[in-house]
């Protein structure tokens, strides 16, 4: 793809070459910087605009950019020479003491020499400006802010910037609304808004609907830049609700049942409002393949794995003699990347599930792929273990774990008239194929939680080839 470049002539020809010292260092220490462990060698700007003068007493640059880095060998010829990153820089005189965590530095040359950038999402003014613009609908540059006329957008909601750590930026304003702003950005459809707009055409109650959307459109393709929902006020993170309740000695199974009716109602919504199609022996082999495929390359990554190698391997095989001997299912949309953290339950005891985006790591084209249900249910399942397993310095309470993952697929039976635990080939594949994936990623990360996912490899090893 041809890079397009919208640039007001202010900024002039020097901008990125005054920014270049200063985001080398700055951008791969984020969190959501997806090249970490390989350095940048440059960057290429994809698109400017200025939502306020750079040259004002406060400015706002809003960039796309291009982080070039070293390809990884599995990337590659044809690989795209860096991502794109959505950057919002503030530009002031000086940082006043509240933004200095948010400083990215002085830049020494160009248009912007002897003022301060920084991070501008972290200063209320430069928020205030997203949310004018999608109030008003506005136009600016390549930039286009939709909203749904239906949901007032109020001009006194204070912005505040979320804090946690996460693969995007949040602002929540008001207790009202949360924008969430794309960092890693690509072109085409994004399943984070498509799938809360074609679940708000379904009145699913079970996932906030869009308010409003930042939109560019560059070389003919459209990229999604910010979704804005509404706030679910008071809400606990799934993630964090488990861990209390297993701090306490607690029975989570309840709470674990309602979620699983919360993803029912979800999935059932999502094959209302988009296609579903059905996958047969042609289909199920690329799938099954895939599988494999990664198992045996995460054997040659951890070694810990070789002993159960032939186990897993059968997981899989067995999905396959199934799809041989004429078996059928079928895939439709999914949330993609489903665990406790991406679960909210409301003060009134209701469940929502948020960021759709799905795996991050994978092309767009894949993650929007119909897919089996279980895959979702088997994201989930692994999530409990990992729960159960996450406290050191409590006991873990005994099959704490395999009672929420019970209630959770009883709970999903309950609004789908289909039991997840009904199809135990296609879920233990899946449950197989997660687990795989949590081995080499905690091998390479986090090595003092291997043993999580290998106790779950263990049993599903034994499982599959007894």
């Amino acid at each position: 793809m041809s890079e397009a470049v919208t640039r007001p002539a202010t900024t002039g020809p020097g901008l990125l070459a005054s920014l270049d010292p200063l985001l080398r260092e700055w951008l791969p220490r984020q969190r959501w910087f997806a090249g970490k462990g390989r350095p940048v060698t440059g960057f290429s700007l994809v698109a400017a605009t200025e939502l306020l003068p750079w040259n004002a007493k406060l400015g706002l640059l809003h960039l796309l950019v291009r982080a070039h880095q070293p390809l990884l060998p599995a990337q590659g010829a044809l690989a795209q020479p860096g991502d794109c990153y959505q950057l919002l820089i503030g530009v002031r005189e000086t940082l006043p003491p509240r933004l200095a965590p948010a400083l990215i530095g002085h830049p020494e040359q160009g248009p912007l020499a002897g003022r301060t950038v920084y991070e501008a999402l972290h200063d209320p003014r430069p928020a205030d400006v997203l949310m004018e613009a999608l109030r008003t609908r506005a136009h600016i540059g390549e930039l286009r802010f939709e909203r749904d006329p239906r949901q007032e957008l109020r001009e006194d909601l204070v912005p505040r910037l979320v804090t946690a750590e996460q693969s995007n930026s949040s602002i929540v304003y008001g207790d009202t609304f949360i924008l969430k702003v794309l960092r890693r950005v690509l072109p085409g459809i994004n399943p984070d808004l498509e799938l809360p707009l074609a679940l708000a055409r379904e009145d699913c109650p079970g996932v906030p609907a869009p308010a409003g959307w930042m939109l560019t459109d560059l070389a003919g393709e459209t990229y999604v830049l910010g979704v804005l929902q509404r706030f679910v006020r008071g809400a606990a993170d799934g993630w964090d609700l488990a861990l209390r309740g297993l701090a306490k000695g607690e029975d989570f199974s309840g709470e674990a049942r309602a979620l699983g009716r919360a993803t029912a109602a979800v999935h059932t919504a999502l094959a209302r409002a988009l296609p579903t199609v059905t996958l047969g022996r042609a289909q199920m082999e690329p799938l099954v393949d895939g599988m494999t495929g990664r198992l045996d390359a995460a054997v040659q990554a951890v070694p810990a794995l070789r002993p159960y190698a032939t186990g897993l391997r059968s997981a899989f095989e067995a999905l396959a003699e199934l799809a041989a001997e004429g078996e059928t299912w079928t895939a439709q949309r999914i949330h993609g990347d489903l665990h406790l953290g991406q679960c909210l339950r409301a003060p009134s005891g209701s469940w929502s599930l948020i960021d759709f985006e799905g795996e991050p790591s994978k092309p767009l084209t894949e993650r929007r792929l119909p897919q089996p249900t279980a895959r979702d249910v088997a994201g989930m399942l692994r999530s409990f273990d990992y729960a159960a397993h996450s406290l050191t310095a409590v006991p873990v309470t005994p099959d704490w774990a395999g009672t929420c993952r019970a209630a959770y697929c009883t709970g999903y039976a309950e609004v789908s008239g289909s039991d997840p635990r009904s199809d135990p080939v296609l879920l233990r594949a899946y449950e197989t194929d997660k687990a795989i994936y949590e081995v080499v990623y905690e091998a390479r990360h986090r090595p003092d939680w291997l043993p999580v996912p290998l106790n779950a490899v263990r049993r599903l090893a034994d499982t599959a080839a007894s």
